[in-house]
């Protein structure tokens, strides 16, 4: 594996600083790469002063869990789930354009009442620098409740996350990138735990047939999936279409189609006034 660059090296030393700086901190842990990163630099830089906290709801894959108590397991982080009821929020299950707000707002508060219970000092999560450049009220709902962002504080993007995390040797290295169940509805279609569950395993069995960077977004009876541009041509032959079909179908999906464009970040970000990507 080559070496970190010496910009790399800084940027990895500073995390641990700033994470030091603030104390006792509880991190928002998904499962996912950033948090998993960030789980495992607070671990390392604040030793029992750091704990994962996980959410358990309808609105996080079953697998997302899997991953994170694999992940505390092997490098001994300290860790806890704990519930969250975003469902019960008007303006999440509306699922306008500021849903985002309401689910992060919620989970927030869920650690925020935490933090005080435990005697931690702070709440951190991991957004980072390639994340400002899209569509994110969630943010939005961290900045209010003075959730810290360590990345965005030492400039860390993507890239270099997943860069870190395969020298720290971490599972979640290469996953693709992923988000809450909810982001695969529409705009404007009501947020339900049927339409979660349907959307969860519509992946899991897109999954099952070897496809790994995808999107199944529901628009009712039409199954729309979204397959990274590079397992498209795959997707388009005539018995894995026919395959995706027999998998989607009887979960309830009248009509299933294949979004040409495949996959992309917040597409159903495209219908918002000036989202619109090229």
């Amino acid at each position: 594996m080559p070496a970190l660059s010496p910009e790399l090296h800084a940027k990895e030393a500073a995390l641990a600083v700033r994470l030091r700086s603030a104390g006792k901190v509880l991190v928002a842990f998904s499962g996912g790469v950033d948090s998993s990163y960030l789980a495992l630099a607070a671990s390392r830089a604040l030793g029992e002063g750091a704990l994962a906290v996980t959410a358990v709801s309808p609105s996080y894959p079953e697998s997302h869990r899997r991953i994170a108590e694999q992940v505390v397991s092997r490098f001994g982080i300290a860790h806890r789930f704990v519930d969250t009821h975003e469902m019960e929020r008007p303006g999440y299950r509306a699922n306008g354009p500021e849903r985002c707000y309401h689910c992060k707002s919620e989970l927030f508060e869920v650690l925020g009442q935490l933090r005080e219970q435990l005697g931690f000092d702070a709440v951190a999560y991991g957004v980072n620098l390639d994340d400002t450049g899209d569509f994110r009220p969630g943010h939005r709902a961290a900045e209010e409740r003075g959730v810290l962002s360590p990345f965005l504080d030492v400039a860390l993007g993507k890239a270099e996350i997943r860069e870190l995390s395969r020298a720290a040797e971490l599972p979640t290295a290469d996953l693709p990138a992923s988000a809450c169940l909810a982001s695969r509805l529409p705009y404007g279609m009501e947020v339900t735990k049927e339409r979660l569950a349907q959307v969860e395993e519509a992946e899991e069995r897109l999954r099952g047939l070897g496809f790994r960077q995808l999107r199944v977004r529901h628009h009712g009876a039409v199954a729309r999936v979204e397959i990274a541009p590079d397992e498209l041509p795959r997707a388009l032959d005539p018995a894995a279409a026919r395959a995706i079909v027999a998998a989607l179908k009887p979960l309830g999906f009248r009509y299933v189609a294949l979004d040409l464009e495949g996959y992309r970040m917040g597409a159903l970000n495209e219908v918002l006034p000036g989202k619109r990507r090229p």
